[in-house]
């Protein structure tokens, strides 16, 4: 039943949503509690979605889905009412999110504009995404089907992932390719989407350091190396060490 304890249930995790705002986006940390309520469509989209998967569970017909789309047409943000989300979810700027019926979502996950939780086909059950704890979806990023994304992943701006992500790992790419930074991540939110990993520059790299390689072969077996071309050396067009511009 949607009465007092529930009420009290959804103040508790309003109150982590607005904290876990305070601490992942730079731009609330000077800001109050109030003024984030009432301005970050991330938090409003969440606390609407509470009260809407609270009125759901109780069996309350419209009013669920009447208050979904009214969230939607507020904040950019749609999140059907079936959908399970965990305690301390932030959607940063929010624009665009879609998050499916039987989508489930951890605790301290972090989402970006334009992400989408989605199913496919037409089949009914369990047709999207498990997002579990301490997991970072960058800008643009699309996660299709029942897969499960595992505790402590990263994916990467605009990945599209159809395939399970194991846990503390990090995806970029179309179709998404796991790859790792280091080893194993540490816990928490990471926005430092500078240094991700390129799985398709290294794999090009490789092939340009080979044929650097051949033409060295060809030269020293054409004879005169003083009359031969110089072979073509690859520039990197971006930084791949230094610090976050994210702070870390």
């Amino acid at each position: 039943m949607f009465g007092l304890s529930t009420m009290a249930r959804i103040a508790g995790e309003v109150r982590r949503d607005v904290a876990a705002a305070r601490e992942r986006d730079p731009a609330a940390r000077d800001v109050g509690r109030a003024e984030i309520l009432a301005l970050w469509p991330g938090v409003q989209a969440v606390l609407a979605h509470r009260v809407a998967h609270a009125l759901h569970t109780a069996g309350v017909p419209f009013l669920p889905r009447a208050l979904s789309m009214a969230t939607r047409s507020i904040t950019g943000i749609e999140i059907h009412p079936a959908a399970q989300v965990g305690q301390a979810l932030f959607i940063d700027h929010g624009s665009g999110v879609v998050i499916g019926e039987t989508a489930e979502i951890g605790s301290d996950v972090t989402l970006y504009q334009g992400v989408t939780l989605g199913g496919t086909g037409f089949a009914t059950g369990k047709r999207h995404p498990t997002v579990q704890d301490n997991v970072t979806i960058g800008s643009g990023a699309k996660l299709l089907g029942p897969i499960t994304i595992g505790h402590g992943a990263k994916i990467g701006a605009n990945s599209v992932v159809i395939h399970d992500v194991p846990a503390n790992s990090t995806v970029v790419g179309n179709p998404g390719h796991p790859v790792r930074i280091d080893g194993r991540r540490p816990e928490g939110p990471d926005a430092d989407w500078l240094h991700l990993p390129d799985p398709i520059a290294d794999a090009l790299a490789g092939l340009s350091n080979r044929i650097g390689a051949l033409e060295r072969m060809v030269i020293e077996l054409g004879g005169d190396p003083d009359q031969a071309e110089p072979v073509a050396e690859v520039t990197p067009l971006r930084r791949r060490r230094g610090p976050s511009p994210a702070g870390g």
